[in-house]
């Protein structure tokens, strides 16, 4: 784990000091009277993550020469927005572990946790009332509907395994690529300037976050437990038909499909996603979707050309390859 946390540290090393008053903003935002809540906060605390659109906010910010005083309040709300997501992501999913910490529906319920992800969300809104900009307001607004927007999508596709690439994508940026792609946004443009770049930008955090979200997908199913840190193998459990189950099934014969369904849909299975990789090889369709990932990644690259050579954009530059080669 400590190495882990030392390749994080190290990716983001040219914005430490804004990352560490990010922290701050956090700690002052997440403090809370009533003791239940501090609890719960507190609790939380214990699987921030490695904070990567945060540290995106500040990294864009840098690299274009745009970094203000009210860069770190603005990466500390995309940061509360993320957690709010992990917190209502984990009630969806079922999931029981994250970051090898129990998560609050599984510590609590998922009443509470309703309302903590609904807390978190208050909290970053109103911190984002005080700045001096309403962009920040006004962007992430949009980018919290599309968030809601690609988690009810995706729910309501449950065990469709007719549908496109193109759609099974759409999805995955909406709940993901959205917040990445407005943490570069707002580095970029905060508090108002620079649109023709702020759109590149954007579009380089909508790639980079559908890469992350696709390497995701592949880990949730060729990963375990421990060695991602989180519950492994929630998407077949909650019935997501995610990009590398449908590469497979694409391809797969009348008879694997069939077994296919009937892991995901039979009453009463466990480990859906051991049984899954024992019903067909995976390795195809993940190796396609790997694929992609790298496809958006060089994309990523390119966009990435148009700010100028500094520590900040190489940091950019390396951690496009940390999404699609990372495996936790």
């Amino acid at each position: 784990m400590s190495h882990r946390r030392t390749e994080v540290e190290e990716l983001v090393a040219p914005v430490a000091a804004g990352l560490s008053r990010m922290r701050a903003v956090l700690r002052e935002q997440m403090n809370e009277r009533s003791p239940a809540v501090q609890d719960m906060v507190d609790h939380i605390d214990r699987f921030h993550g490695k904070q990567l659109r945060g540290a995106l906010v500040l990294l864009t910010g840098e690299a274009s020469a745009n970094t203000t005083d009210e860069h770190a309040s603005v990466a500390a709300i995309v940061e509360m927005i993320h957690l709010a997501t992990l917190v209502h992501d984990d009630i969806l999913d079922g999931a029981e572990v994250r970051r090898r910490v129990a998560c609050v529906n599984q510590r609590w319920n998922n009443q509470v946790a309703v309302l903590l992800g609904d807390f978190l969300y208050a909290r970053a809104f109103s911190l984002s009332t005080t700045l001096s900009s309403r962009l920040c307001s006004r962007l992430l607004a949009e980018t919290t509907r599309a968030l809601c927007v690609g988690e009810i999508e995706q729910s309501t596709r449950r065990y469709d395994f007719d549908m496109t690439l193109e759609d099974c994508e759409k999805i995955a940026g909406a709940k993901t690529a959205s917040l990445y792609s407005a943490a570069c946004e707002l580095g970029v443009r905060y508090p108002g300037g620079n649109e023709e770049l702020g759109s590149e930008m954007a579009r380089f955090g909508w790639n980079l976050g559908l890469a992350f979200q696709i390497i995701d997908d592949c880990l949730d199913v060729t990963g375990t437990t421990e060695e991602l840190g989180k519950t492994a193998g929630t998407d077949v459990e909650d019935g997501k038909v995610t990009l590398p189950v449908l590469h497979v099934y694409g391809r797969a014969d009348d008879a694997t499909r069939r077994t296919i369904r009937d892991v995901y849909t039979r009453p009463g299975l466990v480990r859906r996603a051991e049984l899954l990789r024992e019903a067909c090889d995976l390795s195809p369709g993940v190796a396609r979707a790997e694929a992609r990932a790298v496809e958006l990644a060089e994309d990523c690259r390119s966009r990435l050309a148009r700010l100028p050579l500094s520590a900040a954009r190489a940091a950019l530059e390396a951690m496009v390859d940390f999404v699609v080669k990372r495996r936790f």
